[in-house]
């Protein structure tokens, strides 16, 4: 369990950096930021994940428990954050398909559209539903012991 905790955390981390990717290349970090999206978010979630994701290969190499403790410590505020971001992201993703259909919400002004518009709804779905399955794998494997 704790090797396909792994596995997951990696697919999450590969969905995870494509959303990134797209967002600095559409303009997340230009100014004036049309982003919904505060960069401290952004980066902080990455950093945690990241943190977490060390810790936990350490972990599958020690064996020590208190370590499968520390990851899911470090995965609540990733949680957290990556929940923030889906609800900042969800209004955006509503304004797209408006602007798709020419329905309400449509300006067509896609040069002041927020960066985080360009994010593929398979990626951002798949990010979080192997986010899930990582978190709930860590805690299983940090109870068990």
């Amino acid at each position: 369990m704790a090797i396909t905790a792994l596995i997951t955390w990696l697919l999450t981390a590969i969905g995870g950096f494509v959303m990134l990717g797209l967002w600095i290349a559409k303009g997340g970090l230009r100014q004036p930021r049309t982003s919904h999206f505060p960069p401290a978010v952004i980066f902080g979630h990455f950093a945690l994940a990241a943190a977490g994701l060390v810790v936990w290969i350490v972990y599958l190499l020690l064996a020590t428990r208190s370590l499968a403790w520390v990851s899911f410590v470090l995965l609540l505020p990733v949680a957290l954050l990556g929940f923030v971001m889906l609800f900042r992201w969800i209004p955006v993703y509503r304004a797209r398909a408006a602007v798709a259909t020419g329905g309400p919400g449509s300006t067509g002004a896609a040069d002041q559209a927020p960066a985080e518009r360009s994010f593929p709804l398979v990626i951002v779905l798949g990010h979080g539903l192997f986010a899930v399955i990582t978190l709930v794998l860590v805690l299983l494997v940090a109870l068990k012991g």
